[in-house]
């Protein structure tokens, strides 16, 4: 049978074994290697009826490639778009006292787009229209306990364009304004990084 002083070095023992086991985690995930992978959503795209996801992968402790990807069913001034985007990028991290994914970069990008448009007042007018093309993008990215990353970035992109009306539409039925030869391109992503 443990007596009260028994019982006193055994909850100090378990105390102690739990102080131990909890500074080695402690002292593991501030020495944890930075994640490799982080899949990523912008904030923002929601606001114009469009899912825009991410995945990056580093390469080292200076750049990383991203592939971006987007769906959307936006309408603007009368003009419905539905259709997809691709958006590979390669990023250069230049913080000097961070490693990627961390920190300041400029990311060169590739852009497709391949969008159908109709009208929504009248269904009859409707058109494809695709873009190709590129920009750079300049932002800041934060990882927090190596889990979760926040990015801002935005820049601009030039693009060459394909359109092809329907029922003798023309690109003046629709609203292109945001899709045309120059654009800018910005985000808020929120993201979860894993794996080595």
């Amino acid at each position: 049978m443990l007596n009260f002083t028994s019982m006193k070095n055994c909850k100090l023992f378990f105390c102690l074994l739990f102080a131990g086991i909890t500074m080695q985690a402690v002292a593991q995930s501030d020495t944890a290697e930075t994640p490799k992978n982080l899949i990523k959503v912008n904030l923002l795209s929601p606001v114009v009826r469009t899912g825009s996801f991410f995945y990056e992968r580093i390469l080292n402790d200076k750049s990383s490639l991203q592939l971006g990807f987007f769906y959307t069913g936006a309408s603007f001034a009368g003009t419905q778009f539905r259709g997809i985007g691709i958006t590979p990028e390669y990023r250069f991290y230049l913080s000097e006292s961070k490693q990627a994914p961390a920190g300041f970069f400029i990311a060169p990008f590739v852009r497709y787009q391949n969008l159908n448009l109709s009208d929504k007042d009248d269904t009859s007018i409707s058109a494809t229209y695709s873009s190709f093309g590129g920009g750079v993008c300049v932002g800041n990215q934060w990882l927090f306990k190596n889990q979760v990353s926040l990015e801002l970035f935005g820049g601009p992109s030039f693009n060459a364009t394909s359109f092809a009306g329907k029922n003798g539409a023309t690109e003046d039925d629709f609203f292109l304004t945001n899709f045309g030869y120059f654009s800018f391109r910005f985000g808020v992503a929120l993201g979860f990084a894993f794996g080595q």
